[in-house]
């Protein structure tokens, strides 16, 4: 499939000025690549254009098991300047996973909540102001799902959304998360802009996976979680964008991430976008391009997604003033947390704590079956 540059969404055009878009928005789904296993071959992976940083999220759905996989080579050939991790299912911190000489800057947020289950963790090479975990509140954080990092002009939040769960057991509970979530991104976005990544476990339109047809009560595609995302996009200070979405409007199978294991969905590209990057709409003149690696499959069961960011002097769209010398930026000085974020998880608090039960796999099979069920 390597060769199929008319159905690749890898294809791009490497200037640093222009949108990165796919050669071929509308290609048919036999012609993207099905894949089962890692490539040997990782020659098609460019350099981020000149004067862009790269950001990659990537669900890795354990990370041991990712390793054997080929997730290593992966991060060798792609060498982002930020990569974002969901599902790593670590019991604590790998140590020896990435160098630190590559990415000094190594952030975890293991679960609590039960052992090899969910988790997040991201790795920079680009010095953080201020690093967060979690939102400040339990119960909500025990499940390891949310890493928050303040650089120069914006603010990344790494994330891995809670599924609603088999028959839907947890779609209260998420609906809570993603409130939670509006109200931290609205709190991030008083000082700087906001890049919100990673496995948001939503394909916001029909457009958004294979089969909608028979998934409308499907954990990712309800009415609710839907709903709840165009909330998010919304805004509260100003909208924030879809930047795949955006920059590809009409592409379809290309763009899938996820690809359940069970029913063959992979070969027959039966699969789901699920993973994301959500920007503060001023940072979106900066966004020079959106990649779905889609031949990088195999070491998990989505595909890793990237952002080209173009770089700027933290005068140019900072909301804050941002010192050099070691002091703390004005967003440090005046905010110990999100404030607004902190206020409605204490909100929220007695009726997470009632809804509150053993942790399911956030990949439910229900997707899957479902998706078998379609054909």
């Amino acid at each position: 499939m390597a060769g199929k540059r008319t159905a690749d969404a890898d294809a791009s055009d490497p200037a640093p000025k222009k949108v990165l878009t796919a050669s071929s928005t509308l290609a048919p789904a036999s012609l993207v690549p099905n894949n089962k296993t890692m490539p040997t071959n990782y020659s098609f992976i460019e350099k981020a254009p000149t004067g862009c940083c790269k950001i990659v999220t990537f669900n890795v759905n354990s990370l041991a098991a990712s390793c054997k996989k080929g997730f290593k080579e992966y991060v060798v050939a792609e060498d982002p300047d930020i990569l974002c991790l969901q599902e790593t299912k670590a019991n604590q911190p790998m140590a020896f996973l990435l160098s630190k000489t590559q990415y000094p800057h190594q952030t975890w947020h293991c679960s609590r909540a039960k052992k090899g289950y969910s988790g997040t963790a991201v790795f920079s090479k680009i010095k953080p102001l201020r690093v967060t975990t979690g939102f400040g509140a339990e119960p909500i954080d025990d499940e390891g799902r949310l890493i928050t990092l303040e650089f120069d002009t914006f603010h990344l939040v790494a994330c891995y959304v809670p599924n609603a769960g088999d028959k839907l057991v947890r779609l209260d509970r998420r609906m809570v998360w993603d409130d939670a979530m509006r109200a931290h991104l609205a709190a991030l976005e008083q000082t700087k802009p906001v890049i919100y990544t990673g496995d948001l476990n939503v394909a916001h339109n029909e457009i958004d996976l294979a089969r909608p047809d028979t998934n409308h009560r499907s954990p990712g595609f309800t009415k609710e979680e839907r709903t709840s995302f165009s909330d998010t996009l919304r805004g509260a200070t100003y909208p924030r964008v879809d930047a795949f979405r955006h920059l590809h409007p009409d592409t379809r199978a290309a763009a899938y991430t996820y690809f359940g294991y069970r029913a063959n969905c992979r070969e027959k590209t039966l699969g789901w976008r699920l993973d994301y990057f959500v920007v503060s709409e001023p940072l979106m003149a900066r966004v020079a391009g959106v990649v779905t690696r889609n031949r990088c499959y195999g070491a998990s069961d989505h595909v890793p997604l990237l952002l080209y960011l173009r770089n700027a002097e933290a005068s140019d769209d900072s909301k804050c003033s941002v010192e050099t010398n070691g002091t703390k930026s004005e967003s440090e000085e005046t905010k110990d947390e999100p404030l607004e974020a902190k206020d409605k998880l204490e909100e929220t608090k007695d009726k997470l704590d009632e809804t509150k039960d053993e942790p399911l796999e956030a990949k439910d099979k229900s997707t899957d079956e479902n998706v078998a069920k379609s054909e």
